[in-house]
């Protein structure tokens, strides 16, 4: 047996064993991206480095064997910037996009992209679900939306934008017109009281949320009914009760509805704030300035949806106000919100707009023609199949973006001139190139397993790449054995089509 000690904790491991086997008997957790059990350690990535003692440069923990005696660190400043330094220089030369433009583009960060897939799959009640992630008043906001994430959609660089207001709409309408529309898991009752003073999009978008993480609320407003400005929207524009029905279901989540009383400053104020845990003003700032907002269980939110005035900026400051009201509720710090890492491809080059037509329906922008104003079943799935899937297929499970946001790398540290992009699409799987990080894993695992013909890193220096020999198929490359390379694929770069 070996004796070492991993950021002062004493472990013992076989002989032959390294620092990275060491470190998860030892309950450490160190990142890696090139290794995987069961296959030799390449050290190429250069992102499981650790300070050993007595060693000038910093090692390899997955293919640095552990010496009776050896002191190691992997939990100090010295090591944490050497693996933000290898992780930025990854990311310099990865050709891709963890968000797609729409997604990024929406106020509310509404997962697009997400909902097109399953709309195109007819899981129409999944795709509810994905919406109301963000979005607790999709059937209002698909009428009234002046749709800044179809601005942004790559599509209109070939013809025309995916029609997403449309596209949630339908999925709103379809909702609302079933027999149970979606109602959300809510977490267990945390017996905390919550007071919204006002009834427009903030307010209702935070009612929703605090209520869907386990707070009690209650939604005082002066007016007779929900909505706030909404109300004043052209009766064209929001035909058939659509405002009503959707603040119904806000409703039959079990939050309460003060209406037609009148919070100003004074006894009212005083009230509510001592009888409820926590108080938020989603009455715009213009017309809160009267009602104390100096007390640390008063929060203050805006209702008027940015500059360009819009519902949906609206409805995501309602939500950035209940995660900071929750926050404050549950005994942590008020940070909001977590901005999630993106890595941006950025302006298309000349040709790589043909490379993401490859994968979509070459029909142009559906109309709607059935019902009136929206989508019918067939032609929202028509619509849906023209979205390009500019966002990465491997978001929750890539390697390189949870390192990323854990070590607070930055994608453009190291600017270079980028790769252009690239994609092979065959029956059920897609290999980007500009993704690959050249650990070599695939190769090992398909000629271990003797799939196909395998796979094989090809040229020299920095034009090195995997590649399928004799200019064969990716499907004959890898055989029987493409899900478990998909698997052990640390980027986006393979991946299930």
């Amino acid at each position: 047996m070996i004796e070492l000690t991993i950021d002062n904790l004493a472990v013992s491991v076989d002989d032959g064993a390294t620092i990275l086997d060491a470190a998860e008997q030892a309950g450490v957790s160190i990142p890696s991206m090139c290794f995987l059990k069961g296959c030799a350690p390449s050290t190429s990535c250069m992102v499981c480095v650790v300070r050993v003692n007595g060693r000038e440069s910093l090692a390899p923990a997955c293919g640095t064997k552990a010496v009776d005696g050896m002191v190691v660190e992997s939990d100090c400043d010295e090591v944490h910037a050497a693996r933000k330094t290898a992780l930025e220089l990854l990311l310099s030369d990865h050709v891709g996009d963890c968000m797609g433009p729409c997604h990024v583009t929406c106020p509310a960060k509404m997962d697009i992209p997400l909902m097109i897939r399953q709309i195109a799959g007819g899981e129409f009640g999944e795709a509810i679900k994905t919406i109301k992630n963000d979005i607790p008043l999709p059937a209002v906001l698909g009428r009234i939306c002046p749709a800044p994430c179809e601005n942004a959609c790559r599509r209109r660089l070939q013809d025309s934008a995916v029609s997403i207001c449309l596209l949630k709409r339908f999925v709103a309408d379809v909702d609302l017109a079933s027999p149970a529309p979606y109602m959300p898991v809510q977490a267990k009752k945390k017996n905390k009281r919550v007071a919204i003073v006002g009834a427009g999009c903030v307010g209702l978008s935070a009612a929703y949320y605090l209520q869907v993480d386990g707070f009690d609320c209650t939604v005082f407003d002066s007016n007779e009914k929900g909505g706030g400005m909404l109300c004043d929207e052209p009766a064209d524009k929001l035909s058939g009760g659509v405002l009503a029905a959707e603040v119904g279901v806000i409703e039959k989540m079990g939050v309460e509805f003060k209406l037609n009383m009148q919070v100003t400053g004074g006894a009212v104020f005083d009230k509510i704030c001592k009888e409820f845990d926590a108080v938020l003003l989603a009455v715009g700032l213009e017309n809160s300035e009267g009602l104390d907002s100096s007390l640390p269980s008063v929060f203050v939110g805006s209702d008027i949806g940015g500059k360009k005035k819009m519902a949906v900026a609206a409805v995501a400051a309602g939500k950035a106000a209940a995660v900071c009201v929750g926050q404050y509720l549950g005994g942590e710090d008020v940070a909001g919100s977590v901005k999630p890492f993106n890595s941006r491809m950025g302006k298309l080059l000349d040709g790589e707009i043909d490379v993401f037509m490859e994968s979509a329906s070459k029909a142009g922008r559906v109309e709607p023609a059935g019902y009136v104003g929206g989508f019918v079943n067939d032609e929202a799935v028509g619509e849906s199949l023209r979205c390009l899937h500019c966002d990465c297929r491997k978001p929750v499970d890539c390697k390189l973006r949870r390192y990323a946001e854990e070590y607070s790398a930055k994608a453009n540290t190291y600017k270079a001139k980028r790769r252009g992009f690239a994609q092979v699409l065959e029956s059920e799987v897609v290999f980007e190139q500009g993704k690959c990080i050249d650990c070599g894993l695939c190769v090992e695992i398909a000629s271990r397993e003797s799939a196909g013909c395998g796979l094989a890193f090809t040229g020299r220096g920095f034009d090195v790449k995997v590649a399928v020999p004799f200019g064969r198929s990716l499907t004959e490359g890898l055989g029987r054995v493409a899900a478990k390379c998909i698997a052990a694929c640390p980027v986006g770069a393979l991946t299930s089509r």
